[in-house]
């Protein structure tokens, strides 16, 4: 007899930063997270979730990728980790069906609630991503223009943190937060990453987001909503 197919698979969801790789899985109370930084490989990050997740169960896999990723795969190295990471076999190396999207692209998926919204993470560098009616959108805003010949990830990342010191760094995340919402017409903005809790007021029309949306994020990719087709078949 042919079992029935499951409709909510066990999902692990990996959160990949320039600091810290972050997980979580279907069922888990509570992440772990394992240092990362410039000497991070693809194969490292995979040897070092298996020793930390060891016993836990899951069927598939999300993962937030710190850069550019089309069609499910990076296409350009991070700027914060170690190197191999384009045309690695993730999937292989994990052992599991796997889903990736731009690590500022799931922490939105898990701070949408409806109509046009902006995210902007404020992190190691500016991760951004923009949803429409359910639609995502993940964006590479970081590196555009803004002034003096830098680009808004030079003033408003962590560099430009350390660089200007928090009162002009909080000036600069105001004015960037109101000419890109202007720029995409957003009717809500989500400030999310590890240094919007060093705001100590939010830009008109912006709300605080949370580094636990990535998780929800993850968990959302493999939903009928959000590109999952909500009866797949999962194979380990």
């Amino acid at each position: 007899m042919t079992k029935p197919e499951r409709l909510h698979p066990k999902i692990l969801v990996i959160d990949i930063g320039g600091t810290h790789v972050k997980a979580l899985a279907t069922g888990r109370q509570h992440e772990i997270k394992i240092s990362s930084g410039p000497k991070m490989t693809p194969a490292k990050m995979v040897a070092a979730l298996k020793t930390a997740t060891a016993g836990w169960n899951y069927e598939v896999v999300s993962i937030g990728y710190p850069g550019a990723v089309v069609h499910g795969r990076p296409v350009s190295e991070p700027c914060h980790l170690g190197r191999g990471w384009v045309g690695f076999d993730f999937r292989k190396a994990l052992g599991r069906p796997v889903k990736m999207i731009n690590d500022a692209a799931m922490q939105a998926l898990g701070s949408y609630r409806s109509g046009r919204m902006l995210f902007l993470g404020l992190g190691t560098g500016l991760g951004s991503a923009l949803i429409v009616a359910d639609a995502l959108e993940p964006m590479e805003l970081a590196h555009l223009p803004y002034k003096h010949g830098r680009s808004y990830e030079d003033y408003v990342g962590l560099a430009g943190l350390k660089r200007s010191g928090k009162k002009h760094w909080r000036r600069h995340v105001d004015k960037v937060t109101r000419l890109l919402r202007s720029a995409v017409q957003a009717d809500d903005v989500v400030l999310g990453g590890g240094n919007a809790r060093r705001l100590k007021k939010l830009p008109a029309g912006a709300r605080l987001g949370k580094n636990s949306h990535a998780f929800k994020g993850g968990f959302r990719l493999w939903t009928k909503r959000f590109g999952g087709s909500g009866h797949e078949r999962f194979v380990p």
